[in-house]
C-alpha cells in the first residue's frame, strides 16, 4: 500500500480502488486515521474511482465498524455525556461515530439500550 500526501482541495483522501490512497496533509491525527481507514475500506470493497452513494455509505461503514469496537463505544457511552465527549475518547471523528451508531447490530443495539436503562435506573 502507497499512501501520496497531496493537497487536494475539497478531498480529505481518495483511492481509484488501487493500492494507492491520495491523502490530504493537513488533516489533523483523528481525521487522517478516519480518512485512511475509510479510503482502505474502498480498497478491500472493491470500489472503483468513482463510487455510488451506495458504495461510499458501504466503506463508511466498513470503517467505521474496523475502528469502532463495540465494547469501547459502550464504554464510552457509559460515562460520556455528548456524542463529541464519546468520538474523543474512541479517537474517530463524528460523522465516523455517527456511521457506527447508525449501523449497529440488532445485537450492538440492543446492548446499548440495555446500558441506557441501567444508567437511567436510580441508585
Amino acid at each position: 500500500m502507497l499512501v501520496v500526501w497531496r493537497r487536494t482541495p475539497g478531498l480529505l483522501g481518495a483511492t481509484a480502488g488501487e493500492r494507492v490512497i491520495v491523502m490530504h496533509p493537513d488533516q489533523l491525527r483523528v481525521k487522517r486515521r478516519c480518512t485512511l481507514a475509510h479510503e482502505l475500506a474502498h480498497i478491500e470493497l472493491g470500489h472503483g474511482a468513482s463510487c455510488s452513494r451506495a458504495e461510499e455509505a458501504e466503506a463508511c461503514a466498513a470503517a467505521a465498524r474496523r475502528l469502532i469496537d463495540r465494547d469501547a463505544l459502550l464504554d464510552a457511552f457509559r460515562w460520556a455525556e455528548h456524542l463529541k465527549e464519546v468520538a474523543d475518547e474512541l479517537w474517530v471523528d463524528f460523522d465516523t461515530l455517527q456511521a457506527r451508531i447508525d449501523t449497529l447490530t440488532a445485537a450492538e443495539r440492543a446492548a446499548l439500550v440495555a446500558l441506557h436503562d441501567e444508567l437511567a435506573r436510580p441508585s
